[in-house]
C-alpha cells in the first residue's frame, strides 16, 4: 500500500516552512503570500524579495522570478502557469507604469501575458490572447465558475433596482446567448449581496442573499435568505426553523446534502437534501460554521470567533456524535486531506495573543501543539492538498486516538447559582434560550414528521416577534 504524508505549511514573522514532509523550505525573511498547486505537487510563496516555486516531494527549486512587489499567486489547474498579482497604484506622482497581474510559463520562467488588475479579488479567470464567447447581461455584479471539469457552468447575479427583484442564472458554457441559453433563473427580493456556492459536482448551487438592514428590527445584521437552484431547472427557497442570521453554509461532499448553520443564539444546524427538505436537524448549541471532512462522511460544527471555540464532531451516516473538544480563541479550522486529522490555529492579526496552532484527531486528541515565541506571530497554515482518491473513507471510530496531549472535551455546562444557593436542591426555572435536542427529520423516524412550509412559516413569525421583544428590552 502507498503511504502518503501530509505536509502542513507555516507562515510567520519567523519566516515560511514546510513541516512533516522531506522538503526543507526556510525562508529568513516575511512571506507575503504562499499555496500550494491544487494537486499538491508544487509550493509557491514570496518574500518581498522574490517569488519561489518548488516542488513539494523534495524541495528542489522549479522557478523563480524577480517580482518583489507580489502580494498574491495562484497556479493554474494544470500545474503550467503560474499567476502572481502586485497591489495597483496609480496617481499624479505615481503612475502605474507596468501591468500588475502576470501569468507566467512554469517551464522556462517566460512571461506569457501582462495585464491591468485594481482589485485583487476580481482576477478569478486567465485572460488569453484571444474571447472564445462572452455573456452579455448588463449591471453583472457577481459570478461563480463550476469546480472540475468540462462542461463548464457559470452562475451571474444581477441586483435588483427601482422595483425589479434581484435574480441568479446559470448557464453552460458555450451556449451563453439567447432567450433559451440559461439553464434556470431564480428571482428574490431582499438582497443587496450574495454568496454563490457550487455544489462539487456542478450540479445545483446555493445561493445566500443579505441585506444590509433587517427592517423587521429583530436582528443588528441584516437579514439574510437562503436560495436553491439546479442545472435541471428546479429552485426553492430553502425553509429555515428558527429566525436569525444564516452564518454558515456548507455541501456535502457527495453533492447530494447540504448543511446550514443559522438561527439566534443557540443556533440550529440541520441538514437538507436537494428536494430542500430537511434530513437531520443538530438541535441548538454555541455555533456558527460547518466543516464537512474531505470524504463527506464526518461533519465539525463549531463556534469560533466570539464563541468559545466548541467543536462537535459527527458521524454522518449514523447520525451520532463521536467527540466534543474545545479550541479556545481559534480563528482558523481546516480538515487534512485524509479525512482523520484537523487543524486549529489562533492567527495575527485577527488575534495578536497566544498565536500557535493545534493537530487533532477527529475523536478529540490533540496529537501536535505548537506556540510561537514571545513577539513572534502565525500569520497563516496550509494542509498540502492532495488530488481527488488518494485518500479513502474510513470506519468511524469513537474511542479517542492515543496522544501524550490528551483531549479537551467539553465539560457539561450548569446553569449559574448564586452561593446562597448552592447548598439548596435545584429547582426548575426559566431559561433565557430554550435548547432544543437533535432529532431526525425523515418522516416516520420516531414519529416526528418534517414541517409544512406554513407551519416552517408561522413558527418564524413567532420566533421573529420573541426576536423583536428581547431587542426592545
Amino acid at each position: 500500500n502507498k503511504v502518503c504524508v501530509c505536509v502542513f505549511s507555516v507562515r510567520g514573522s519567523d519566516g515560511t516552512s514546510l513541516l512533516s514532509g522531506p522538503p526543507h523550505c526556510e525562508d529568513p525573511l516575511r512571506s507575503r503570500w504562499f499555496t500550494f498547486s491544487r494537486d499538491g505537487t508544487l509550493f509557491g510563496w514570496c518574500n518581498g524579495r522574490n517569488v519561489s516555486v518548488v516542488k513539494s516531494s523534495d524541495g528542489s527549486l522549479v522557478s523563480t522570478f524577480d517580482l518583489p512587489k507580489t502580494t498574491l499567486m495562484d497556479f493554474s489547474p494544470l500545474n503550467n502557469i503560474l499567476v502572481t498579482w502586485q497591489p495597483y497604484s496609480k496617481g499624479p506622482d505615481s503612475p502605474q507604469s507596468e501591468p500588475n497581474l502576470q501569468l507566467w510559463d512554469l517551464a522556462n520562467a517566460r512571461l506569457i501575458k501582462a495585464l491591468y488588475q485594481k482589485k485583487a479579488d476580481s482576477c478569478r479567470s486567465l485572460v488569453a490572447d484571444t474571447i472564445a464567447n462572452k455573456l452579455h447581461m448588463q449591471k453583472v455584479s457577481d459570478f461563480a465558475l463550476s469546480p472540475g471539469g468540462q462542461p463548464s457552468k457559470v452562475a451571474v447575479y444581477v441586483p435588483g433596482s427601482k422595483g425589479a427583484p434581484s435574480f441568479v442564472r446559470l448557464y453552460q458554457y458555450p451556449v451563453l446567448g439567447g432567450p433559451t441559453a440559461a439553464l434556470a433563473n431564480k428571482s428574490f427580493f431582499k438582497a443587496d449581496r450574495v454568496s454563490l456556492q457550487w455544489n462539487k459536482k456542478a450540479s445545483a448551487v446555493l445561493v445566500t442573499a443579505s441585506t444590509e438592514v433587517d427592517k423587521t428590527g429583530a436582528s443588528y445584521y441584516g437579514e439574510q435568505t437562503l436560495h436553491y437552484i439546479a442545472v435541471n431547472g428546479e429552485t426553492a427557497l430553502v425553509q429555515l426553523s428558527k429566525n436569525g442570521p444564516i452564518y454558515d453554509v456548507a455541501w456535502s461532499p457527495y453533492s447530494a446534502e447540504f448543511c446550514v448553520v443559522y438561527g439566534f443564539m443557540p443556533a440550529k444546524a440541520t441538514i437538507f437534501n436537494l428536494k430542500c427538505d430537511p434530513v437531520f436537524d443538530f438541535g441548538t448549541g454555541p455555533r456558527n460554521a460547518a466543516y464537512y471532512s474531505p470524504q463527506g462522511h464526518i461533519l465539525v460544527l463549531a463556534g469560533f470567533g466570539n464563541l468559545r471555540g466548541q467543536m462537535e464532531v459527527w458521524d454522518v451516516k449514523k447520525y451520532k456524535q463521536v467527540s466534543k473538544p474545545q479550541a479556545p480563541d481559534a480563528t482558523h479550522f481546516s480538515w487534512c486531506p485524509d479525512g482523520e486529522h484537523v487543524v486549529t490555529a489562533t492567527c495575527s492579526p485577527r488575534l495578536r495573543v497566544c498565536n500557535g496552532y493545534k493537530i487533532w484527531h477527529y475523536t478529540g486528541s490533540v496529537l501536535h501543539k505548537w506556540d510561537v515565541a514571545d513577539g513572534s506571530e502565525l500569520w497563516e497554515v496550509l494542509w498540502q492538498p492532495f488530488p481527488e482518491g488518494i485518500f479513502t473513507e474510513r470506519t468511524v471510530k469513537y474511542q479517542a486516538a492515543p496522544s501524550e496531549l490528551g483531549s479537551t472535551q467539553a465539560a457539561p455546562t450548569q446553569a449559574y447559582r448564586p452561593p446562597a444557593l448552592r447548598h439548596l436542591p435545584a429547582t426548575p426555572s426559566a431559561k433565557l434560550h430554550e435548547e432544543e435536542p437533535p432529532q431526525s427529520m425523515r418522516p416516520g423516524v420516531s414519529g416526528e414528521k418534517s414541517l409544512s412550509k406554513t407551519a416552517l412559516k408561522n413558527q418564524r413569525k413567532r420566533e421573529a416577534k420573541k426576536a423583536a421583544k428581547q431587542v426592545k428590552v
